[in-house]
């Protein structure tokens, strides 16, 4: 039977009994799980709130993706809630950080931007999230909603989002460990990443939208990142919903 490139992907990146990958891992050569701008401008977020809430039943109860968002502006309070939910640093164990959202071996290869439109006192810009510090590091300062939402397939409702989440995958986190299959692992830990934010947002009375439809290389050029060793995988647009 002939397949495509997906089917190709799917047959060959099994695992069957036998037929694991071999080798040792060279622990010299293992990926830093963080990335971080050094000369960006830094933007510090207040610590998450870790009690209280929506009920989580009621919560997946209520969650719908959201296309129709209102003028009113977010609250800066319920961003450093919306990034700790989705990525942040949970617990501490000896000198390693656990996050909110699983990862496959822990290696934690997602990064998370944030193109901010619409967000009480923060600038309109390109931001990453830096997940140790808990901060935002600006990388772009400006207007970038048409240019988000032309990048997303033309799907205008991105322009009207208080902030855009881009999820990118630093590839080699992944595949120093697990190789081809690496690849599968990244696409569930940005889906449960992305699940998590969705939530987080129901139990704020946000909207969310998740898109998969993209222009890979005018999204990562939006960000300044390669599209090679580091490109996008996902998107959310989150808001306040329109009456």
């Amino acid at each position: 039977m002939n397949q495509g490139i997906g089917g190709r992907f799917q047959q060959e990146t099994k695992y069957a009994r036998g037929r694991l990958p071999a080798g040792d891992l060279d622990w010299s050569k293992k990926p830093n799980r963080y990335k971080s701008y050094p000369r960006a401008e830094k933007i510090k977020l207040g610590p998450p709130q870790r009690k209280g809430g929506a009920p989580l039943w009621e919560t997946i109860e209520r969650r719908r993706s959201c296309r129709a968002f209102g003028e009113q502006s977010l609250s800066r309070d319920k961003l450093p809630q919306l990034l700790w939910a989705a990525q942040g640093v949970t617990k501490t164990f000896k000198d390693f950080e656990l996050r909110a959202a699983p990862s496959a071996g822990a290696l934690y290869p997602i990064e998370t931007y944030l193109v901010i439109q619409n967000v009480d006192d923060i600038e309109s810009g390109v931001y990453h999230y830096d997940v140790r510090q808990h901060e935002l590091e600006l990388l772009r300062r400006g207007d970038f909603r048409d240019e988000t939402a032309n990048a997303a397939l033309n799907q205008s409702f991105l322009a009207e989002a208080n902030v855009v989440f881009i999820w990118t995958a630093i590839f080699e986190r992944a595949k120093w460990k697990y190789k081809e299959r690496a690849y599968r692992y990244i696409y569930l830990d940005t889906g449960q990443i992305a699940q998590n934010l969705a939530l987080a947002a129901v139990s704020l009375e946000l909207g969310s939208c998740q898109i998969g439809a993209l222009y890979d290389d005018e999204v990562n050029a939006l960000l300044g990142i390669d599209g090679d060793e580091e490109s996008v995988v996902y998107m959310t647009a989150v808001g306040t919903p329109q009456e």
